[in-house]
């Protein structure tokens, strides 16, 4: 039987075994001569992230501005080395330039327990190449031309709920409202369905979308396991039963793909550059098509195009409730093009509308949908003009919504302003100090389509409503700590008027 002096050996050579594993990385960035601030066993430098506590976006910027004037932060997460880049002109190497050196995300898939996880936004450079160039055709000019009138549809649904919410003359919860349109939009223009998430509270597929960006307790900690523990969590998948939302999305793309091709129905969205893939898999050269990749790429259309969009809308309402001017100068360029087109919206007239662009981009730059972009080296690599070298595979980070809110590049950064976005303000400033879509060969894919969905329901509703804010309005904006996309904690009201204009 051991003694407790044995016990407690036992238990400090565990301790310092544990401790040595945690920490046996933390002179990485001392060793390269990298600034940064001391990490912690287990937390690294994330911390009050890890529990909860902290959005990331809060503690990169916290980190931007104690190291302002660095061009390069080295972090840890957990015991992982990451390397902040902040130089403008890094940045652009980063993303543009030497792309090829960079051009994963640095994501571990889950393929077992997560038959939907390799999609276009995680997926490594090797099959990431011939899928993008595949896709991308769907979001050209000339495509979104095709199914504009499809986003008209959708807009005119949710023009026509919206004035039975009003009605009722409650404040109207404005998340779940422009999430419901963004579903419609994206199964009309994706998978072809009309999904009716706007009139059906029991719509399967909004019930998916709020799934998918959950933040309760059990979304929470099986998002730490597949962090921590991801070799564990991909063999649980050969043990467990796919989850409600792969097993959903799966059926219906593999089933729609089937009917259209039986029934040789042909639509110019997405689901059909799909169907051209799985009957021609030649297109795609060294890899191998199956029915879950395909259904990957459908699924992260629909996740990215409604959660991201959708949020969007809902900032750009929140800052015209608290900014009445500026509501009212959008308001009087939406009603000079109603009556120019007499109403009947096209896809040139959206181009023409300088000021809403101003406030769609302005938006962006308080509320860019992710807090930073993540790239990997794919090989070993030199920061121009600095003695700093980082080996393949390290983690490299771009704080966008740091660099978005800094007042030397924006002044009064928290001031809602739109005149940031006219031509010579545009021109006068670094176009790596403003990144909401990303950049370069990797930035976002379906930027365009996002662009027309978003302007086309903030015109509907905005033709004849008024937003304001009302006591149940947040004031100020609260980060949600523990969401993937950048979005407000909880949800967001506002009082919204019936308004002829």
């Amino acid at each position: 039987m051991a003694t407790t002096l044995e016990i407690l050996s036992y238990v400090v050579a565990l301790l310092v075994v544990l401790y040595y594993y945690f920490t046996a990385k933390f002179n990485f960035w001392r060793d390269r001569s990298v600034p940064g601030p001391k990490p912690i066993p287990v937390f690294g430098n994330i911390f009050w992230p890890m529990i909860g506590k902290q959005p990331l976006a809060q503690f990169l910027t916290d980190l931007y501005r104690e190291y302002k004037n660095e061009p390069l932060i080295g972090i840890f997460v957990r015991r992982t080395p990451h390397l902040v880049v902040q130089d403008p002109d890094l940045i652009k190497d980063v993303l543009i330039k030497d792309f090829p050196k960079f051009a994963n995300r640095g994501f571990l898939l889950h393929e077992v327990a997560e038959p939907l996880s390799p999609h276009l936004f995680s997926l490594e450079a090797k099959r990431w190449r011939p899928l993008r160039s595949q896709l991308s055709p769907v979001f050209t000019s000339g495509k979104l031309k095709g199914i504009f009138s499809l986003i008209l549809d959708c807009a005119k649904h949710l023009e026509n709920y919206l004035d039975t919410l009003v009605k009722k003359g409650e404040p109207i919860e404005v998340r779940e409202l422009a999430a419901q349109y963004t579903t419609d939009v994206i199964g009309s223009c994706v998978f072809g369905i009309e999904m009716k998430s706007l009139s059906d509270e029991e719509s399967e597929f909004r019930r998916m979308g709020r799934e998918i960006f959950a933040t309760h307790l059990k979304a929470l900690l099986k998002f730490r396991m597949k962090e921590c523990m991801g070799g564990l969590y991909n063999l649980l998948g050969y043990i467990l039963p796919t989850d409600e939302v792969n097993k959903f999305f799966m059926k219906i793309t593999i089933e729609t793909l089937t009917y259209r091709k039986e029934h040789n129905v042909v639509r110019p969205d997405f689901m059909n550059i799909l169907l051209e893939l799985r009957n021609n898999p030649e297109r795609v050269k060294d890899i191998k098509l199956t029915d879950k990749l395909l259904a990957a790429q459908a699924f992260v259309f629909f996740a990215a195009g409604f959660e991201t969009s959708s949020t969007t809308i809902t900032n750009v309402l929140y800052e015209l409730a608290l900014n009445e001017e500026v509501q009212k100068k959008l308001r009087e360029e939406i009603k000079e093009f109603d009556q120019k087109t007499d109403g009947q919206w096209r896809y040139e007239t959206i181009k023409e509308m300088t000021y809403l662009d101003k406030v769609f981009k302005e938006t962006l730059r308080k509320y860019p949908p992710l807090a930073f972009l993540f790239r990997e080296a794919t090989d070993n690599y030199t920061f121009k003009s600095t003695k700093v070298s980082i080996p393949k595979g390290s983690r490299v980070w771009i704080p966008i919504f740091s660099i978005q809110r800094d007042p030397d590049i924006y002044p009064d950064p928290e001031k809602f302003d739109p005149e940031r976005f006219s031509e010579d303000a545009v021109k006068a400033r670094n176009p790596m100090h403003y990144l909401s879509f990303g950049d370069g060969p990797r930035n976002c894919i379906g930027a365009r389509f996002a662009i027309y969905q978003t302007k086309i329901g903030l015109i509907k509703i905005l033709r004849n409503y008024q937003v304001q804010v009302c006591e149940n309005t947040p004031i100020p904006y609260e980060l949600e700590p523990v969401a993937f996309i950048l979005c407000p904690k909880g949800k967001l009201y506002l009082k919204i008027v019936k308004n002829e204009i």
